[in-house]
């Protein structure tokens, strides 16, 4: 049995610990305040939530479309998918809290042990299979009805008719019935456990039968070596028994884990948008191109972790780079051009993940791999200088970077001065866009900016941050020809409070 919600073909798995460039994304990004709202406390949902985002980029078009499918059916009946949630919760936790399974049991507690979880796990059947056929003529997706018709293909009332006979007979209310062969030194060999007959005689004809054909043994009550022989015969004959039910248990809790793994991602995907809908934030499931150039056209894309820091909608953006590999972004200080560059990353791998995304439309490529290559605080063990670390990442960057990446840059090699942070920018975009890789560059190197513009690309953006005349920002981006200043001044002025702002300044 397979659970197949994350992909048509195979299960999904949640890996190890991330790694340290993954956890650099993750921060740059801030993927952990989207992870910590899927949540809501759940860190099951958070682990499988992180995990399909690490893994987003390695996903092709039919499991995005795969995963949109049943996120549509996930946001039109959110109930049924937190009513399958607790159910798969409930089968693992009864398990946990049961006492089959401990190490070094004997085979006949094996027996009555995995027999009680078997139990559980037939209940909670039972409740999927009425989930299943309560819902499926309400759900569109070929996840969810695959999901449901096996449900109600493979369970039905015959089945649970007979394994509520087989557990019954396994508590052996009648006592249980072994036989086994004389082998070398008169030991036992060839225990067969069998099917107990059922004794319909009344007590009194029981206590007082005259049927001698069997030989009989009573131990005494005191007798604690007889007891423990008895106690040894029991479990060779239960001993087949035990392992057949100890895997029959193990394969209906590896099928409840796989359920409640996949199901995680849309329960957190359900309370995400619940609370981006009490802010007025529009979603919105992207339609994926095929192209590894950035085909993005969106309107009205929101930074999904601000909003939910912020518990409030924010200024939204449009962008259409149809067709363009490089996309540099410049204009006024605190003008939302990292915003907006973390509002992009986001949206890319929520879409890649088979999410919705915080946009009223959104079309976007896929990419082999999202990068980062953000600004960071100064080492303070002073082992090398904040220049040498940005070259130390950037050379781990282009190492994991393929043609189809996409490399997201952030104030990049601001740490030394313009003239050669400038060149080492352009060289390395140049490198990078000649591989096939693209690239969003925020920057306030106007040198840098300068040189990209007279090249003449065709495949080249400028984005400018918006400034009005008083100096307001009106954190939106627009196209536009990068300027000789970042308005540091406005920031000057704020600050110490001096009125109007001094334009045409430059700021190094």
């Amino acid at each position: 049995m397979h659970a197949r919600l994350m992909h048509q073909d195979r299960d999904f798995m949640v890996p190890g610990k991330p790694s340290a460039a993954t956890r650099g994304i993750d921060q740059d990004l801030e993927l952990e305040t989207i992870l910590t709202a899927m949540a809501g406390g759940d860190a099951l949902v958070h682990d499988v939530a992180a995990a399909a985002f690490r893994q987003a980029p390695h996903n092709d078009h039919a499991s995005i479309r795969h995963r949109q499918g049943i996120m549509r059916d996930a946001i039109a009946c959110p109930r049924v998918i937190r009513d399958l949630y607790q159910l798969t919760s409930e089968a693992v936790e009864g398990k946990r809290r049961s006492y089959y399974g401990v190490a070094g049991r004997s085979p006949t507690s094996i027996v009555y042990g995995s027999t009680e979880v078997l139990r559980i796990f037939v209940a909670v059947l039972r409740q999927l299979r009425t989930v299943a056929e309560e819902a499926a003529p309400r759900v569109s997706s070929q996840g969810l009805a695959d999901l449901f018709a096996m449900l109600r293909t493979e369970f039905p009332d015959a089945f649970f008719d007979e394994i509520d006979g087989h557990l019954t007979k396994l508590r052996f209310p009648h006592g249980m019935l072994v036989s086994a062969r004389l082998g070398p030194d008169f030991r036992g060999t060839d225990y067969v456990l069998h099917e107990t007959p059922s004794d319909r005689r009344g007590i009194v004809q029981r206590l007082f039968r005259s049927d001698r054909s069997a030989y009989t043994f009573k131990i005494p009550d005191r007798d604690e070596t007889g007891a423990k022989r008895l106690g040894e015969l029991r479990d060779h004959g239960a001993n087949l028994a035990a392992n057949a039910l100890a895997q029959a248990a193990e394969h209906m809790l590896g099928f409840f884990k796989m359920l409640r793994t996949e199901l995680a991602f849309y329960v957190g995907a359900i309370a995400l948008r619940e609370r981006l809908n009490t802010y007025g934030v529009a979603t919105a499931l992207p339609e994926v191109v095929s192209s590894s150039r950035l085909a993005w056209r969106f309107r009205g894309l929101s930074d999904v972790s601000l909003v939910l820091t912020q518990n409030g909608a924010v200024v939204p953006n449009d962008l259409d780079a149809d067709g363009k590999t490089v996309v540099v972004i410049t204009g006024a200080n605190q003008g939302g051009k990292s915003t907006f560059l973390r509002s992009i990353g986001q949206a890319q791998i929520m879409m890649q993940a088979g999410l919705f995304v915080t946009a009223e439309t959104f079309t976007g490529p896929l990419h082999t791999s999202v990068l980062t290559h953000y600004a960071r605080e100064e080492d303070h063990t002073m082992a090398r200088g904040k220049l040498e670390e940005e070259l130390s990442r950037l050379d781990e960057l282009v190492r994991a970077s393929t043609p189809g990446s996409l490399v997201l840059f952030n104030e990049s090699f601001a740490s030394t001065n313009e003239r050669e942070g400038s060149e080492i920018a352009r060289q390395v975009v140049a490198a990078l866009r000649e591989c096939g890789v693209a690239v969003v560059f925020v920057t306030h190197l106007h040198d840098f900016a300068k040189q990209l513009a007279t090249r003449s690309w065709p495949d080249l953006l400028f984005l400018r941050a918006e400034r009005t005349p008083d100096g307001a920002r009106t954190f939106k981006i627009l196209p536009g020809e990068p300027l000789a200043t970042s308005y540091g001044e406005d920031l000057y002025h704020e600050v110490f409070e001096r009125d109007g702002p001094v334009t045409g300044s430059r700021d190094e």
